[in-house]
């Protein structure tokens, strides 16, 4: 049981890799992280997911975004650049979750506005520890703004 109290709360992953979505999901699971979990596979979809368009018009909006550089049709450096472009979203914390180690990867995240840059160990137990602390982290140490906060 989670030695940590917080409320439930929104989380997007970005993530087009079914084994690492699994391992994020087993990780909130062996955590017993209670928070929704909203999956989604590429930049377009992200995008949707966050601007409440199309299928995910009653999207609630999350918390926090876990985001993949790496994805189809528009990447992570994009989806970043359009969500902090915008007036309602440009707040939501986001900590990308990459498998490039790479400087100028980590630069351009923070340009544009990352909270947080982790790259994905290879090793599974090692992967769902970083996504506990993270979850962690951003849940219990950090405050987050709430609805009222925004109003």
């Amino acid at each position: 049981m989670s030695d940590y109290a917080f409320d439930p709360v929104d989380i997007l992953l970005v993530e087009d890799n079914p084994g690492d979505v699994k391992l994020t999901q087993e990780a909130f699971k062996e955590g017993q992280i209670a928070n929704t979990l909203h999956v989604v596979t590429d930049g377009v979809e992200a995008l949707d997911f966050l601007f409440q368009r199309g299928e995910y018009a009653d999207a609630p909006r999350p918390d926090f975004v876990l985001l993949d550089l790496n994805l189809p049709r528009k990447n992570g450096d994009e989806v970043l650049e359009e969500l902090r472009a915008d007036p309602e979203c440009k707040d939501v914390p986001v900590i990308i979750l990459t498998g490039s180690s790479a400087q100028e990867d980590v630069i351009r995240s923070y340009e544009l506005a990352a909270n947080a840059y982790l790259t994905k160990p290879v090793d599974p137990g090692e992967f769902i520890q970083t996504i506990l602390s993270t979850e962690r982290y951003w849940l219990s140490v950090v405050r987050l703004p709430t609805d009222a906060d925004l109003d």
